[in-house]
C-alpha cells in the first residue's frame, strides 16, 4: 500500500503543476506522509519533472535536496 501512496502523490503533483503554490503544498503533504525511502524516491522523480519548469523548483525545499 505504501507504493501506491507514492504513485498517487505522483500523480496529484503531476495535476496540480500549472500553480507553483499548490505544488509546493502538495509536495510538503507528501513528505509528511511517505516513509523515507519514497521520500528519496519521490525526490529523483520530482528533480526530472520539473527541468522544463523552474517556477516549480521552490517547491524542493520541503525535500531538503
Amino acid at each position: 500500500m505504501a507504493r501506491a501512496m507514492l504513485e498517487y502523490t505522483k500523480t496529484v503533483l503531476q495535476k496540480v503543476s500549472f500553480d507553483a503554490r499548490l505544488f509546493a503544498k502538495e509536495v510538503k503533504k507528501a513528505v509528511s506522509r511517505l516513509l523515507p525511502d519514497e521520500i528519496e524516491e519521490l525526490r529523483i522523480w520530482l528533480k526530472q519533472f520539473i527541468t522544463d519548469k523552474p517556477e516549480l523548483r521552490p517547491s524542493l525545499i520541503y525535500l531538503k535536496v
